[in-house]
């Protein structure tokens, strides 16, 4: 089956609802999909080389400050997704926006649509810091035009 993506090479999680994910409506629970727009975020930063690790070198984190979500169709239990992310805004001074869009591997369809925007912290304080030049390089490189 073709992948149905908004936008061009898409960093892609795989992901099995679990009978733990369903609510009381029988489908994953809403707070389920924020927490894999987590996961995907932060195995994407890992792929392109920063880490939990790394962040806490620099102390610098890209704190969530926006998190948009449209839910477009329930997932549920065993159903088996595809999680792709984009950064699609990166300002070289202070945030990094990212989009997201969770797709059903069966039918291709579209479950989620999503938009998070971080702002760079220093992890110490967590006060609002510029983007260390690693920051811009590596996330500024990865940037895809919407």
């Amino acid at each position: 089956m073709r992948d149905a993506w908004d936008l061009p090479d898409p960093f892609v999680i795989e992901i099995e609802v679990g009978t733990s994910s369903i609510d009381e409506y029988g489908h994953a629970n809403n707070a389920e999909y924020l927490r894999w727009v987590e996961q995907v975020s932060w195995a994407h930063s890992e792929r392109l080389g920063l880490d939990l690790a790394r962040y806490r070198e620099l102390d610098r984190a890209m704190a969530v400050h926006r998190h948009e979500l449209d839910y477009l169709a329930p997932a549920f239990d065993g159903d088996r997704l595809r999680l792709a992310t984009w950064i699609v805004g990166c300002d070289g001074r202070l945030t990094l926006t990212r989009r997201f869009q969770l797709l059903r591997s069966a039918d291709d369809r579209t479950l989620l649509r999503a938009r998070t925007r971080f702002a760079c912290i220093e992890l110490t304080s967590g006060r609002p810091r510029r983007l260390p030049e690693e920051y811009v390089a590596v996330y500024g490189g990865a940037l895809i035009a919407e």
